[in-house]
């Protein structure tokens, strides 16, 4: 029998960008520079893990082409469906098995995104039975949605639920609310986000899903009981 865990009860994992491929990065990039717009960090800070109708409204304001955020919310939905039509969502390597080497080592999990159930359904339905609680959690409307998942859907303290992430905004509400966390950036060669998460100063950066190996699983179980989760976060991004 594998020992347990001395602090984490549950491993809340991301969908897109980390269980399944990052099909939003690209998108976005399209949309604002076949529009005219500059893509920065910036760009990303106000658009990922934001609600929708944020993201849509910002998108709009920085492109030179006249759109309200419903337009560009449509549109933005417009490209993304081309878009998958020729690079298909599919899921990552090594996902099922993390979902399984977590759920060995006596973790909870569940699933978390800013789309509707169905495209949990859709996309990883097959493995529902892994998930526990609701299985998934739209983040829409309390983006990101740490706090919700953590407190309001499994009663948890905050330093018991270990997120697993692609963008750096949620990392930053993790280290407010001393939340353990796991940066999976994109891979995406116009990706702001692996230089946002060191900024952050994310402890636990990989580039792929076999990375979070048992190892690092306890190593970051015995900073949440130590406290040290996000100790020295504040210096190193003063010095990044």
């Amino acid at each position: 029998m594998i020992p347990g865990l001395r602090q984490l009860r549950l491993a809340a994992l991301n969908i897109d960008g980390v269980l399944l491929n990052d099909t939003f990065s690209p998108v976005i990039h399209h949309f604002v520079v076949s529009r005219g717009g500059r893509y920065t960090a910036e760009v990303e800070r106000h658009v990922f893990s934001q609600p929708q109708q944020v993201a849509s409204a910002y998108l709009a304001g920085v492109v030179p082409v006249p759109m309200t955020g419903p337009e560009a919310l449509q549109a933005y939905f417009c490209e993304r469906d081309a878009y998958v039509s020729e690079h298909p969502v599919q899921l990552s390597d090594g996902a099922v098995e993390l979902v399984r080497r977590v759920r060995s080592l006596g973790l909870r999990t569940v699933c978390y995104g800013g789309l509707g159930k169905e495209h949990f359904d859709r996309f990883l339905g097959p493995w529902a039975d892994l998930f526990d609680g609701p299985g998934y959690v739209c983040t829409n409307d309390f983006r990101p949605g740490i706090r919700h998942i953590t407190r309001e859907v499994f009663g948890l303290a905050h330093d018991q639920v270990l997120f697993v992430d692609d963008v750096a905004r949620v990392a930053e509400s993790a280290r407010e609310l001393g939340v353990p966390f796991i940066g999976c950036p994109s891979s995406f060669e116009h990706s702001f986000q692996r230089q946002l998460m060191q900024d952050a100063g994310v402890r636990h950066v990989v580039d792929s899903l076999h990375t979070i190996d048992e190892t690092m699983l306890r190593a970051v179980d015995a900073e949440a009981a130590d406290g040290m989760v996000w100790s020295g976060a504040e210096a190193h991004r003063s010095l990044a």
